[in-house]
């Protein structure tokens, strides 16, 4: 039996659309690199009419892959895939692809120790680019989730990208955040070490004298990516954005708060700000209870948002 959430989820979905939903087609495609292949999925629609519009859909932070699934989470979401098929119901169509070092583009991650920021941000243009060049779609748009927000506004600004979307993206630079996350919650003594070494990273330098309770945070490996990460704030680097912007954050998000899309819009006011409510980080209607948004990490069954995705394919038909 399926949960009332997810009953009613379905229910909007169906109210929105109207009708049943139109058959999508799904391509595979490659992006060859010097270091290996990244593999993603082109969504199309039905019928390609003219030369539809594209969106590249990046997916958020860690092992996150091209459906928005993580290993790390048991079961499946399905997101960023729902997403996709949405959007080519409404007739655009969308990249999403697997990051280097994630699922089939496994072969294509470097050692970690030289992963940087900017690595995820040229592949982004580069997959960009491409479609660009592909005959078959007018103008490519960008749509970038929580950390792949952050990556998307510099892609997007780097390949010369006709419209931007952030979904669920922060505004604050990645210290300012893990200081909030991490207040009050690490005894003096950590607390002390843990900003010892936040200071150190912002400011360049790596650390040799990393706690033990701090190492998987902390690691010297991971410490170059992480210098290259806390270069960027958000909030500056959208507002540095020349194409039309659309800012989306569901209210009932317990990884990302309301405030971060409010910081965003502040620092481009010009962009359109969508807060939809009832929707949490992975684009499902679902309350902020801290059970039954877990639940919904692993559950397929629930579709995303029918206003999310009103918001998202009514603003990249207005682009040119």
């Amino acid at each position: 039996m399926k949960s009332a959430t997810s009953l009613v989820a379905t229910l909007l979905l169906f109210l929105a659309a109207g009708i049943a939903p139109a058959q999508t087609t799904e391509e595979h495609i490659n992006l060859d690199t010097p270091t290996g292949r990244i593999a993603g999925t082109l969504q199309l629609p039905a019928a390609l009419e003219g030369k539809p519009r594209v969106a590249l859909i990046i997916a958020g932070s860690g092992p996150t892959d091209r459906d928005g699934n993580n290993p790390l989470i048991p079961g499946r979401n399905d997101s960023l895939r729902m997403l996709a098929v949405a959007l080519a119901e409404e007739g655009i169509a969308s990249l999403r692809y697997d990051k280097r070092g994630v699922a089939a583009s496994l072969a294509a991650g470097p050692p970690e120790s030289e992963l940087r920021f900017e690595t995820g941000v040229d592949d982004a243009a580069a997959w960009l680019g491409k479609l660009k060049a592909d005959s078959r779609f007018g103008p490519v748009a960008v749509i970038g989730h929580s950390e792949g927000s952050l990556i998307g506004m510099l892609a997007a600004q780097q390949a010369g990208a006709a419209a931007f979307v952030s979904i669920a993206g922060a505004a604050d630079g990645a210290p300012a955040i893990l200081r909030k996350q991490l207040a009050g919650k690490l005894p003096p003594e950590l607390d002390k070490e843990n900003e010892r070494i936040l200071a150190a990273l912002e400011n360049g330098a790596t650390v040799d004298q990393v706690p033990p309770a701090l190492m998987a945070a902390y690691r010297p490996s991971i410490q170059p990516y992480v210098i290259s990460w806390f270069k960027y704030v958000p909030s500056q680097r959208i507002a540095a954005l020349t194409m039309p912007v659309l800012i989306v954050q569901g209210n009932t998000d317990i990884q990302v708060e309301v405030a971060q899309a409010y910081g965003l819009h502040r620092a481009k006011p010009d962009a359109t700000l969508a807060i939809i409510p009832g929707m949490n980080h992975i684009f499902k209607h679902v309350r902020a209870d801290p059970a039954l948004q877990a639940a919904a990490y692993s559950d397929p069954s629930l579709p995303v948002s029918p206003l999310l995705v009103k918001a998202v394919s009514d603003f990249l038909k207005k682009t040119n």
